[in-house]
């Protein structure tokens, strides 16, 4: 089995790397720092699974695209992929600069609509495949302080329904994750104990569960929220 992962070294993306790797998968995976790419690699030697990455920074169409080229050439068939990256950009909605707006698209959306594009005709030339959407409960809710992130997630969500519904007829699965506040990268320096936040490992594990239910069955969203915030 083989599986897609964009922004594979850190948080989320990792968790999910490391469990599918466990789980016997294959992985292509992408992030911006090479070094990163290599160190995550290099710890899943031990599992035996082959390893392709891809320097890409998905915030640029060319080079989503040459990354999904490069996953095409070493593997002949795509299983699963999950669409991770993405950043947050805390900011007023009327009083940011639109360039950060158009980052969180780019970041948010626009890779997401590329790669599920392209992986999603091959999915629906060999009529199987999941594809899963880190979206965010702020693709529901409207958060404070968060106004671009949530327009974009809510888009992403949208984006999410769209694939479901193209796909389904040709026995590809498309499920939206939305994670509360989850313990990664952009909680760095936060009083807040750890223990309070969603998991990578649990988002992880909702994913992998998913991943084992019966053929006939898509579970199309799932909302994780830390029990008391």
């Amino acid at each position: 089995m083989n599986a897609v992962i964009t922004g594979a070294t850190k948080g989320i993306g990792r968790a999910i790397a490391i469990k599918l790797a466990k789980e016997g998968y294959n992985l292509a995976i992408c992030a911006r720092t090479a070094s990163d790419l290599i160190a995550l690699k290099d710890e899943l030697a031990t599992t035996g699974r082959q390893i392709f990455y891809s320097v890409t920074d998905c915030s640029i169409k060319e080079e989503v695209y040459r990354f999904c080229e490069g996953v095409h050439a070493v593997m002949d068939k795509v299983d699963v992929v999950v669409n991770n990256a993405g950043i947050f950009l805390p900011g007023a909605l009327l009083d940011e600069e639109d360039e950060r707006f158009e980052l969180q698209q780019r970041l948010n959306l626009d890779a997401v609509y590329y790669l599920s594009k392209y992986f999603g005709k091959l999915m629906r030339k060999q009529r199987s495949g999941h594809l899963f959407n880190i979206c965010s409960v702020s693709s529901r809710e409207i958060n404070e302080n968060a106004g671009s992130y949530g327009v974009t997630k809510s888009a992403l969500l949208s984006l999410n329904y769209v694939l479901r519904q193209e796909l389904s007829k040709y026995s590809v699965k498309v499920t939206a994750i939305l994670p509360g506040a989850t313990l990664t990268e952009s909680w760095k320096g936060t009083q807040i104990p750890p223990e309070r936040f969603v998991q990578p490992e649990d988002i992880a594990e909702v994913l992998n569960t998913v991943l084992n239910l019966s053929s006939g069955v898509n579970v199309e969203e799932i909302i994780l929220k830390p029990l008391a915030f």
